[in-house]
This record gives C-alpha cells, sequence and structure tokens, in this order.
C-alpha cells in the first residue's frame, strides 16, 4: 500500500518499523499513519473486517511500544461514526471523481482529513489539512497530495474557519498587545 515505504524496503513488518524510526516521526503524525493504514486495510477488504482488530493488529505490527493516548482509536472511530457525511462531502467537493474511482489511499487520507477538519473540535484546521497533503504524498500517487490539498481546501472554505482557529488568533493578538505594551 505505502509506495514510498515500499520504494525503499522489501515490505516486512520490521522494515516498516526501522523506517518509521528512522523518520522519527512525531507521535501525532505516527498516530495518523497509522490509522490511515488502518482504513486503508478496512476498505480493502471492503468495510467488512472489525475495524477495531485491524488496528490492534495495526498498532502491534508497527509500533508496539507506542502510547497514542488513544488518539488513534479517537481518528479511526470518528472517521467510522462518521463516514457517511465524509463520503458525501467528497463526493460533493471532488465531483470529478466517483468515490470508488479515487484511490483507496486517498479516499482514506481524505476521509481522516475531513474528519479531523470537521468533526474534531480540538484540531486546527491548518494542521488537519497540511497532515492529510503529507500523508497523500508519502502514501498516495504522484499528484495525490494536490488532489487531497484541493478537496480539503474546498471542505475548508466550505465551512469557514473553525472555534478553535478562532481561539488560537485571538490568543496570538492579545500575546502580541501585550508584548508591543511591554517594549
Amino acid at each position: 500500500m505505502f509506495r514510498y515505504v515500499s520504494k525503499y524496503y522489501s515490505g516486512s513488518n520490521q522494515a516498516i518499523k526501522q523506517f518509521l524510526t528512522l523518520f522519527s516521526m512525531s507521535n501525532r503524525h505516527l498516530s495518523r499513519t497509522i490509522a490511515v493504514q488502518t482504513l486503508y486495510q478496512w476498505d480493502f477488504n471492503g468495510k467488512t473486517d472489525n475495524l477495531l482488530e485491524i488496528l490492534k493488529l495495526n498498532k502491534e505490527s508497527f509500533a508496539p511500544e507506542f502510547d497514542d493516548q488513544g488518539f488513534i482509536e479517537h481518528l479511526v472511530d470518528g472517521v467510522a461514526k462518521f463516514i457517511a457525511e465524509i463520503d458525501t462531502l467528497i463526493v460533493r467537493f471532488a465531483p470529478e471523481w466517483p468515490l470508488d474511482q479515487i484511490t483507496i489511499v486517498d479516499r482514506n487520507v481524505l476521509r481522516l482529513g475531513i474528519f479531523e477538519l470537521r468533526y474534531d473540535d480540538k484540531i486546527p484546521a491548518k494542521v488537519a489539512i497540511n497532515e492529510a497533503i503529507e500523508l497523500a504524498k508519502a502514501f498516495g500517487g504522484e499528484s495525490s497530495g494536490k488532489f487531497v490539498n484541493g478537496v480539503l481546501g474546498a471542505v475548508y472554505k466550505d465551512m469557514g474557519e473553525k472555534e478553535i482557529d478562532q481561539q488560537m488568533a485571538r490568543k496570538k493578538a492579545t500575546e502580541a498587545a501585550g508584548d508591543s505594551a511591554g517594549k
């Protein structure tokens, strides 16, 4: 599945573990990577397998001692909970691409990105979009990053600014005002 990893490694679980270690991903990025892997497998198998079992196996295979404090489960459960709404958004904002014609990697990166963008109040929009783009570039095709960026950008434009982004902007403005008053 993951084109980038298979380009450099034989595809064994040990090689993927080494790859992840070599590039020392942040905890959240690693969590998102495992979430996309899990969603990919689930989708590839027709969404009939137990999603939490797939997640458990992926965590054991790719990051056995990784403590993500439930973040991966949050992502995977969130996508599963809102999948019908998320897929509707993908179809709406990628009208040239029927859902079943979008590659499995891109489709699941979009699902994760839209979940974080639309349904997760704790993730800033910029983080959700940038992380999805990075996942698409790493594991998708040549134009996956641009495709994901375009779809998520359209979703963001349609929904407007998130509350967390507004809070961060207010905090930044307050800090800037305090810094300039102290000079």
